[in-house]
C-alpha cells in the first residue's frame, strides 16, 4: 500500500535520483579515461549483478516458473539495458556530447512510452493531457538536440541521434514489459535483465574489444565501481524500497530528478557549460512529463477510456534499465 512517506523515504527518493542522474557523469568519466564502451558496460553490470543476485538470494525471492518468461526477460535485457547502455556510452565518447545533455534527453523516456503504448497496446487511450504533454515535451527534445538537417553526418548529430535511440529503446522496453512480464516479484525482472545484458555485453566486449587488457586509471576504476554499485545496484534497492512505500505513480516522479542532477553534476564536476537551450529544453521535457501524468484533462479524444486494471501499475516494468 502506498503511503505519504517518511523523511527517510524522501531521502532515499532523492538519493535514487542522484544515483541514476549521476550515471551519465560517470559514463563520461569512464570513456574519457580509456574505457571502451562494451568493456565499461560489462564491468558495471558484473558488479551490479553480484549485488542484486546476493540480495535476491538472501531474500529467497521465487524464480520464474514458466520457461517462456526467461525469454521475455532476455529480450528485456537486450532492449532495456544492452542497446540503450551501448548507445549512451557510445554517444558520450564524442567530445561535444556532454553528460548533462545525455541526462536530459534520456529523461524524456516517459514521453516516448506514451507514444509507443498508444500505438501497440490495446486499451491505451489518447487524452488531452497526454497530447499537450507530448507536444510540450517533444518541443523540449527538439530544442535540446537542435539537429541541423544539412549536417546529419557530424559527430555531434550522430551522438544526439544515438541518445534519442537509447531513449526510444528504453520506451520500447517499458511497453514490452507491460505486455509480457507479469506475476513476478519486482527484484526478479531487474536481476535477470542485468544478468542477460551482462552475457550479451560481455560477449560483445571480448569479441570487439580487449577488456582484460585495460590499463586502469583511477578515474576509470572509480566510474566502473560507482556505476556498478550505485547506478546498477544500490539504486534498484532504493527504487524497490520507495515502490513498496509509495506505489508506482509517485515513485515514477524520479524522472523529474534526472535532468536536475545531470545538469548540476556535469557543470560542477566536468565544468560543462550550462546552455540556455539545455535549461529551456529540460524545463519543457519536465513540464511535458508532468502534463502526461496529470489528473486533469484526462478525457479521451477519440474513444472511451477503459477503466484501469489497478490503481498502481507495476513500476518495476518502467525503470529496470536506467543507466
Amino acid at each position: 500500500m502506498a503511503t505519504r512517506g517518511t523523511r527517510l523515504d524522501w531521502l532515499i527518493f532523492i538519493a535514487l535520483g542522484f544515483f541514476w542522474g549521476s550515471s551519465y557523469l560517470f559514463i563520461k568519466i569512464g570513456v574519457d579515461h580509456g574505457l571502451q564502451p562494451w568493456t565499461l558496460i560489462m564491468f558495471r553490470l558484473l558488479i551490479g549483478f553480484v549485488l542484486l543476485a546476493s540480495v535476491v538470494g538472501i531474500a529467497r525471492e521465487p524464480l520464474p516458473r514458466e520457461p517462456r518468461m526467461y525469454g521475455h526477460l532476455f529480450v528485456m535485457g537486450v532492449i532495456n539495458i544492452t542497446i540503450p547502455f551501448g548507445l549512451i556510452t557510445f554517444a558520450e565518447q564524442i567530445p561535444s556530447i556532454g553528460s548533462s545533455l545525455a541526462a536530459v534527453i534520456n529523461s524524456a523516456v516517459p514521453l516516448f512510452v506514451i507514444v509507443i503504448a498508444a500505438l501497440f497496446l490495446k486499451g491505451e487511450t489518447v487524452t488531452i493531457n497526454r497530447v499537450v504533454g507530448l507536444a510540450v515535451g517533444f518541443v523540449g527534445v527538439a530544442i535540446l538536440v537542435g539537429l541541423d538537417v544539412t549536417n546529419l553526418g557530424s559527430a555531434s548529430a550522430v551522438g544526439e541521434l544515438a541518445l534519442i535511440g537509447a531513449t526510444i529503446s528504453y520506451a520500447i522496453g517499458n511497453v514490452y514489459a507491460k505486455a509480457h512480464v507479469h506475476g513476478l516479484r519486482p527484484m526478479i525482472p531487474a536481476v535477470f535483465q542485468v544478468f542477460f545484458a551482462l552475457l550479451v555485453t560481455g560477449t560483445l566486449a571480448f569479441v570487439t574489444e580487449r577488456p582484460l587488457a585495460v590499463a586502469w586509471q583511477p578515474e576509470a576504476l572509480l566510474s566502473v565501481v560507482w556505476l556498478g554499485l550505485l547506478g546498477s545496484g544500490l539504486a534498484y534497492l532504493c527504487y524497490f524500497r520507495i515502490l513498496q512505500h509509495w506505489g508506482a505513480t509517485r515513485t515514477s516522479m524520479v524522472a523529474y530528478l534526472l535532468p536536475v542532477w545531470g545538469i548540476a553534476l556535469g557543470a560542477l564536476v566536468l565544468s560543462e557549460p550550462i546552455e540556455r537551450t539545455t535549461i529551456l529544453g529540460a524545463i519543457l521535457v519536465i513540464t511535458g512529463i508532468a502534463l502526461v501524468n496529470s489528473r486533469y484533462g484526462t478525457r479521451p479524444l477519440f474513444a472511451r477510456a477503459r477503466p484501469p486494471a489497478s490503481a498502481e501499475p507495476p513500476a518495476h516494468r518502467t525503470e529496470a534499465g536506467r543507466p
